[in-house]
């Protein structure tokens, strides 16, 4: 169940007072908890007293709530953050039928999600997403993961979380970078859906300094329900998901590069780079228009700053792609364009030509 909402407390305490769990876990990074998690002190004090005592030990119509706070960043979503998880989940009793309350970005529910997918086999899952990459992308979708080896989300499990609850309230915290990140995702959603949905994030003031919150959080709808559907119809990526990985091949592998640098790049300003590869890949070998391919990347440009690499990079870069998990047979599988909302999925691309988009997008950003 997806919630989008102008009050995120209204809708957690309705959901508290409703559902029935032997222990509620509340999982934040230390940004989430200073500035989003006060915004649910209504809800939690409702449902759950006594909001929030650090390990302190509460009882409540649901049961008992346990707090927990992980490190910032995705440099943290690895296996010893989730054994931290874990070891709380054991110590305090947490069962099959107890609820982990995911608050924060796209690290948090990611994390949290892997954490509640495979503790017990499984506990209830109620994903908030505070940053917009988390909110149109992380949170939804019941992909969850942990980076391992260098490699970005290498392992992980599909497990659909009991509800995301979404408020764009929650955006005000942000900083220019991490919105831009998130927009980032909305972007992608408007090239594999439609013309009006690509027009309308491409001419939304997503920089302007009175952010239009509420249109946000139409925008931010639209959104998710692009990948909604995409999902539903497509629950573990056999097919027609790979679409929401469109920028997402060549992204990755430079957003490995960036944790390689011990330097790393947010995941959307990654995503925006690998879309401008991927778009020109989609015009070389799918027939994309030239004139989509220059209004995308001229809106990089201006919004995005440039992730500077340069042609001694180019074989580390191609060799993060070879670990793409869309890839089959041995070969690098890219989902290309050929208009916006005409997906080709399962592209082989030469390696050559891989290397050209690099090109193609240094000599367009730099």
């Amino acid at each position: 169940m997806i919630v989008i909402t102008k009050d995120i407390a209204a809708e957690l305490g309705a959901y508290l007072s409703s559902h029935r769990h032997d222990r509620v876990f509340v999982l934040t990074d230390v940004n989430s908890r200073d500035k989003c998690l006060p915004l649910l002190e209504t809800a939690l004090a409702a449902g759950i007293p006594g909001i929030p005592g650090a390990g302190r030990r509460e009882t409540s119509p649901s049961g008992d709530v346990r707090y927990i706070t992980i490190e910032a960043g995705d440099t943290h979503k690895d296996i010893k953050q989730v054994a931290a998880i874990w070891d709380v989940l054991s110590k305090n009793g947490a069962s099959r039928n107890s609820l982990l309350v995911n608050v924060g970005g796209g690290m948090v529910t990611d994390l949290g999600g892997f954490a509640g997918a495979t503790f017990k086999r499984g506990l209830h899952n109620l994903n908030i997403p505070t940053t917009l990459m988390a909110s149109v992308d992380a949170a939804v979708g019941g992909k969850t993961g942990i980076n391992f080896n260098g490699l970005k989300n290498e392992i992980g499990a599909f497990y659909q979380p009991d509800c995301v609850m979404i408020d764009c309230t929650f955006l005000k915290t942000l900083d220019r970078d991490n919105l831009l990140s998130g927009y980032a995702e909305m972007i992608k959603h408007g090239l594999i859906s439609n013309r009006e949905s690509f027009d309308e994030v491409l001419t939304f003031d997503i920089e302007r300094e009175d952010l239009d919150i509420d249109r946000l959080n139409d925008l931010v709808g639209t959104s998710v329900k692009i990948k909604e559907r995409i999902v539903t119809d497509d629950p573990k990526e056999f097919g027609i998901r790979k679409a929401l990985n469109f920028g997402h091949t060549a992204g990755h592998a430079l957003e490995s590069l960036s944790f390689s640098r011990q330097n790393p790049i947010l995941h959307g300003h990654a995503v925006a780079a690998g879309i401008i590869s991927e778009l020109y890949l989609s015009h070389k070998t799918c027939a994309l228009p030239v004139k989509i391919l220059r209004q995308v990347t001229n809106f990089i440009k201006e919004h995005y700053p440039a992730f500077t690499f340069s042609c001694d990079d180019y074989d580390t870069i191609y060799e993060y792609m070879t670990h793409d998990k869309k890839n089959e047979g041995g070969h690098i599988c890219f989902t290309l364009l050929g208009d916006i909302g005409d997906i080709r999925i399962n592209r082989i691309i030469k390696k050559d030509l891989i290397l050209e988009s690099l090109d193609f997008y240094r000599e367009n950003m730099y």
